[in-house]
């Protein structure tokens, strides 16, 4: 990293540094943004082992331990005290309730102008009076809200009071060279396969997702059991899921599977750091999620060529178009997902979807893309007065589609 001592110091504020989405985004940034910026952290409630990794590569992350789920003032000013330490010159809060505490630190610090991203939505999500006082009360002119897609953007706009023309959207990136140097590779395939302890007429469906009852892991469960009882599935060709990731929800997995005896089609792989691999093994991508933002896990699959089935909640129709470039069936819809599933047996088809969802994960969800439009913000709010810029300026960084 560059010791530049005049670098604006970016906080990026998180519930904690766990493996996810928002995170693997926050730590992206600082490395990517680090020889224009000094990145430091701080976590609500837990560090993590994202948060181990960073500050074992030289970046500060402090811990506030909010003490309660709901609102918690004292945190708002423990992380104020953070923030006045590192002489923190824009606040990056990630997700709703760091954006709030964030403002609740205003109570004791007010100078760093507030960068806010959303990455998803609670589900159900709904609209609170209390918020939406709150928002308008302690939001500043110079404040910058994003949402990672345009159905998070709108969210903002209906269930927190956040006025139209101050949240714009910037869409999550993905770094997709990993990914793209797997495309076709059959070396790669087979040895990934034969470690997995699959053959080589199997059909490999991926899924890579939190094992959280917002990802919905047992439809996904079904989908493959009526699949393993389809006419062409008992021809003697096996179908084969694989989860990868870690959650509250892998003891109850792991029972349906058992009561259901798929134990021979259902593999739970824990937590993964080899997804490009794991994409080469598969033959489909899944994501059964009854709630999402803009997933990097499905813009993976479609950089990597692999074609995609997914519930169309959230932002996913913003990355997928059904029958162009993957395939969606509504939340909870097993058999749609399965006859989905099915269909991309056809050789043909999976070759019209992937072919063009690579293009598109290329055009719109680069990762250098991404760091770019979050730089210049950066730098357009790390001056002395953190000006908001005019309408017409802002419009530079928001996506369009």
């Amino acid at each position: 990293m560059s010791r530049n001592p005049n670098r604006p110091v970016i906080c990026q504020v998180l519930h904690s540094l766990h493996i996810g989405g928002a995170e693997v985004l926050a730590d992206g940034l600082a490395r990517s943004l680090s020889n224009h910026f000094r990145f430091v952290f701080v976590c609500l409630d837990e560090i993590g082992s994202l948060g181990e990794r960073l500050m074992a590569d030289g970046f500060p992350v402090g811990l506030v331990n909010r003490k309660t789920p709901g609102i918690d003032w004292k945190c708002g000013f423990r992380l104020a005290a953070k923030l006045r330490e590192q002489k923190v010159d824009v606040i990056h809060a990630h997700q709703y309730t760091p954006f709030f505490q964030s403002l609740v630190s205003r109570l004791s610090y007010r100078r760093p102008p507030i960068v806010f991203t959303e990455h998803g939505r609670h589900f159900p999500d709904s609209r609170s009076a209390k918020r939406v006082a709150v928002n308008r009360l302690l939001l500043r002119q110079a404040d910058r809200c994003f949402g990672v897609g345009e159905s998070v953007r709108q969210a903002l706009i209906k269930n927190e009071g956040l006025p139209e023309d101050r949240v714009e959207v910037i869409y999550n990136g993905v770094d997709l060279k990993p990914f793209a140097a797997v495309r076709d590779d059959n070396f790669l395939r087979a040895e990934m396969r034969a470690e997995l302890g699959l053959d080589d007429r199997d059909f490999v469906v991926l899924q890579v997702a939190r094992l959280n009852p917002l990802k919905d892991h047992l439809t996904a469960v079904r989908a493959i059991e009526r699949l393993v009882e389809s006419d062409q599935f008992r021809s003697g060709r096996r179908v084969h899921l694989l989860l990868a990731g870690e959650g509250e929800q892998r003891g109850l997995i792991e029972q349906v599977v058992r009561d259901r005896t798929l134990g021979s089609h259902v593999t739970l792989l824990g937590a993964r750091r080899d997804v490009p691999q794991l994409l080469a093994a598969s033959d489909a991508f899944l994501l059964s999620s009854i709630s999402e933002g803009i997933p990097l896990t499905l813009i993976e699959a479609m950089a990597a060529g692999v074609p995609v089935v997914s519930t169309d909640v959230g932002g996913i129709g913003e990355v997928v178009t059904d029958g162009e470039t993957g395939l969606l069936a509504p939340t909870g819809d097993d058999a749609r997902l399965a006859a989905h599933l099915e269909s991309l047996t056809d050789a043909s088809l999976r070759n019209h979807l992937c072919a063009r969802a690579a293009r598109v994960a290329e055009k719109r969800f680069s990762l250098k893309r991404m760091h770019s439009k979050y730089g210049r913000v950066y730098r357009q709010l790390a001056g002395p007065t953190g000006t908001t810029m005019s309408k017409t300026k802002r419009q530079v960084v928001q996506d369009t589609h």
